[in-house]
This record gives C-alpha cells, structure tokens and sequence, in this order.
C-alpha cells in the first residue's frame, strides 16, 4: 500500500464493509514510497474470500502481492511425520538399532510375544482407521478425502495425550473386508480406533474386532461422543437440580453416536430414553429396524411411545441431537418440562440455532466451537487411549466411559459452573491426565489388564 497517513484505516474499512473481519496483522515492512502489510483475515466461505479480495483490488494505491487460504496452507504435506527416538551417531549405534543387535530384541519377542508392549511402538502407537463412508457432515467421500480428517486426528492424538497414531483409510466399504485388514494390523498397534465409519457397519466392525482383538478397540464417533455428552449432561443437571435417575430423554438420531449416547446414559443411571429417527420414535412395534435399532427398541422407551420427534418433545427434561440442521422449533424446547437441557449437536448446523432459545433452555450445548459448550470429542479419546495403553488394558469397558465422562466433567469446578460452561476447554491441560488416570483405574478393576 502508500506509505501515506489513513492507507490502512481505508483497506480495514474496506474489509469491513464486505463483512470480512481482520484477526491479525503479522508485521510490515516500510519501503519508503509503499508498505508492505500482511493481514489475517476471517472469512465465512470460499466466495467470501474473493468478495474481500476484490474489494481490496478496488481502492487505489493497493496491490495484493500474495494471498492464501490459511486452511489449506496447514493441510500442505500432511500434518503429521515420524520422528526417531534412538539416536544413529555411529557404528555402536547403528549396529543396536539395527542389525546386529536388533536380532536379540527380535528373539526375545519371538518367545514372548507380550514384550512387542515393552519393544517396540506397539506401546504407545494407535491406528486411525476409516473407510471414509461418513466423515464429518460431508458422508460417502472416500478414502482418500478421509486422509485429512485421520492425520487431524493424529495430531489431536500427540498433542493432548503424546499417543503417537497414525491414520490408516481403507479402501473397501465391505465390512468383511474392513475387519479382515484391522485384524492383520494387530501386530502393529497398541490400539484401534475407528472413525468415521457409516452405520449400519460401524456397529458391526467395532463388535467383532472388540471380540477377536487383544488390544482396545474404539469407534470415536460413537464412544467420544457419548462420553463427553455424558459429562456435560452431568454438569448440567447439577445448574437445573435433576438426577439422571428422574430424567426423560429425547435423542434425535438413532446412528452411531445416538445408540452409543443413549447406552452410556443408561449405564450411567437414565432410565426413560426416547430415539427418533425420521420415522419418528423407535419402539419394538416398528417393522423393519435394522440390528442396532432392534437393539435400541428392546432396551429404551420404556412408556412404548409411539410418534413424531415433535410429538416426543413435551415434558422431556433432556434433548440431545445427533442428527441434522432445523429438527426442531422453538415451540417444541418451550413445551419440555422446566428447566429444559438442548444439546444441540449435529455439525456445522444444529438441530436448533442457540440463538432462538437462549431466554427459553436452562444450558445449551452444541457440536460447534463459537458457542458455549462445545461437545468436542478430543475431550475423551486422547485421555482414554493414554489411560487404556498406560494400563495395558485389552479393551475399553462400559465403565471405562463412565468413568472418563466423570473425569471430564469433574474438570468444571463449582466456581467455573454456569450456564455457559459445563464442560471444559479442550485447551484445559487437566483434562486428558485426570481421564486416563480414571479410565486406568478402571480398567484394572474390570480386570482388563494384561
């Protein structure tokens, strides 16, 4: 820009004014005449980006030099490498990392093959696994579009709870086939956690491998959901004074996340749980219910309720939505029963913007990171595989998640607890140590140590 007086004030105006919203500026550089300035700039999509762009081209004594997306630019590469532990300074070395010395390891692990645990990164590594058939909101998008998601998920893993994973997107949607290469991968890792795999499937692949495998298994989208649902659900009755023995629940999407919600929340003490999906409520007098909505029939709605998710709606002390955008209205969280709790959860869009219901819901909770409450799952899976592979547990237990959720939501103290802070920061340090240490203890209880 010109080294005049105003020249940035007229270029923030001027982002402004298309509804772009400056988040930084990272230094300049003076050139006598001109200025060179690099701007951050938040935008809400794509063609938002070219609006502020061209509004920048359009004042006089302006020239963009260089522009880019700041998401993408993160993604270039990957976002994750492998480091080496063991230094290669000289031939000593060398001949103990590998060959010859690497064979006394080898033998030793040939005659017990538990020590692979204490050997190699069998101890602290975790498979990603997906076929890429339900990532995010954006569904059926492959293997390969899954890759950024997964390598996410790896760095989430090292940054919260230093469990080094690695993302491994198959290349079959056959269920068969899924489980038959999970199971080859055994010898690998230390644990298996499964993402973004659809329902149906999922229920199936994570049964089966949970079964034959002798490390832990974990279906994030399912468990990481219900756990920390779990813990904000937790920290909210504690603001509107209800027990989840005296609760009736209305969860709106009976997929993954919605049959895993509403087993820990029946674990966890919640006796009146109704699923509706776009049939509306699932009841054992409903034909053609797949396995795990056959499962989820015979062991919720106890009154054999029988209607639309708005039908369900009035007197529900508890909303919980893992479905999709607009699922209900402002009338339906008015006609719950005083003090009314909406976890509003599908994401980008929830099933009902928190803005229309702030006057009428006690808490509110979303999937999204620009409202209070986020329901975020790096709050419980970096802890629960830290806390699982510490404790050389075999698998994740029922009480594992229960006791994760509690750690979660024990992070809230009672000065913190308000209406817009049941749950913690994904940033609090706190968390992932206090739950691996409760999912630890617990699995040494159930017994599920090696």
């Amino acid at each position: 820009m010109d080294n005049t007086p105003g020249m940035l004030g007229r270029v923030a105006i001027a982002i402004g004014e298309v509804g772009g919203n400056i988040s930084a500026l990272q230094g300049f550089e003076v050139k006598t005449a001109t200025l060179d300035e690099d701007i951050v700039v938040n935008c809400t999509s794509e063609s938002h980006q070219d609006q502020v762009r061209g509004a920048l081209e359009r004042l006089d004594g302006i020239e963009i030099l260089e522009f880019e997306d700041r998401t993408f630019k993160m993604h270039e590469g990957g976002k994750i490498e492998v480091l080496s532990l063991a230094p290669v300074r000289d031939v000593e070395d060398l001949s103990m990392a590998y060959t010859p010395g690497v064979a006394r390891v080898c033998r030793e692990i040939e005659k017990n093959p538990a020590a692979a645990h204490d050997y190699t990164i069998k101890r602290n590594t975790v498979a990603i696994v997906s076929d890429g058939t339900a990532v995010l909101g954006l569904g059926d998008i492959g293997p390969e579009a899954a890759m950024p998601v997964m390598e996410g998920k790896a760095l989430l893993f090292k940054h919260f709870a230093d469990v080094d994973a690695f993302p491994v997107c198959i290349n079959t949607k056959d269920v068969e086939e899924i489980i038959e290469t999970v199971l080859r991968l055994e010898p690998t890792f230390g644990g298996i956690n499964l993402e973004d795999i659809a329902a149906p499937g999922a229920f199936e692949v994570e049964e089966r491998l949970d079964a034959a495998m002798d490390i832990p298994v974990f279906h994030d989208d399912q468990h990481g959901t219900a756990i920390v649902t779990l813990a904000a659900l937790e920290n909210a009755l504690r603001i509107v004074d209800k027990s989840l023995e005296d609760l009736r629940v209305v969860v709106a999407g009976v997929g993954a996340a919605g049959v895993a919600v509403s087993k820990i929340l029946m674990n966890a003490g919640v006796s009146n749980v109704i699923g509706c999906d776009r049939q509306g409520s699932v009841h054992t007098g409903r034909e053609s219910l797949n396995s795990s909505k056959r499962w989820f029939a015979e062991n919720t709605n106890p009154e054999h309720f029988d209607g639309s998710l708005s039908d369900a709606m009035p007197g529900a002390d508890v909303f919980i939505g893992v479905s999709g955008p607009d699922l209900i209205t402002v009338d339906d969280v008015k006609a719950m029963a005083p003090g009314p709790i909406v976890f509003a959860m599908a994401n980008p869009d929830p099933e009902i913007r928190p803005e229309l219901i702030q006057d009428i819901a006690a808490v509110i909770a979303t999937g999204r990171s620009d409202f209070p409450n986020q329901i975020n799952n790096v709050l419980a899976f970096p802890g629960v595989f830290r806390g699982a592979l510490d404790s050389g547990a075999r698998r994740i237990t029922e009480n594992m998640k229960v006791a994760a959720a509690r750690a979660i939501a024990s992070t809230v103290s009672d000065d913190e607890l308000a209406p817009d802070h049941i749950i913690p920061s994904v940033f609090n340090p706190n968390v992932a140590p206090a739950v691996a240490a409760a999912c630890a203890e617990a699995a040494r209880s159930d017994g599920v140590c090696r």
